[in-house]
């Protein structure tokens, strides 16, 4: 962004980075995608079971916290791998750290719809 952009014209341009983003991600990472189709089967499911306002927005919240974390975790491999693509022990630490977070954040969401499943 330009220094000297505020107000709308910020916005709307942060807004268009971001969805460049988002499409980016989509075209060139597949762990993103197959995430995003999980959460586009699961959010209905959610939506139609509706176990309730709070146990319902934890269901949909979690899925999302996937998709944001999946996001960062890929900006993070484009970031090493921009670097360089030989072998670094802290380049190989940084992605790997990556992944586990995207591992834990889907144990996350399966417990939350465990837990909200059982819990009905």
């Amino acid at each position: 962004m330009k220094p000297g952009d505020t107000g709308i014209v910020r916005v709307m341009r942060a807004f268009g980075y971001s969805r460049q983003g988002l499409a980016s991600a989509w075209r060139s990472e597949a762990a993103f995608r197959q995430e995003c189709w999980l959460a586009l089967v699961l959010v209905p499911v959610a939506l139609i079971w509706n176990p309730g306002l709070v146990p319902t927005l934890l269901l949909i919240a979690s899925l999302l916290l996937v998709l944001i974390v999946e996001l960062l975790n890929s900006a993070i491999e484009a970031v090493v791998d921009r670097i360089g693509h030989e072998h670094h022990e802290l380049a190989g630490r940084a992605k790997d750290i990556g992944s586990a977070a995207v591992l834990v954040t889907l144990a996350l969401a399966a417990l939350v719809w465990l837990g909200v499943f059982l819990g009905q």
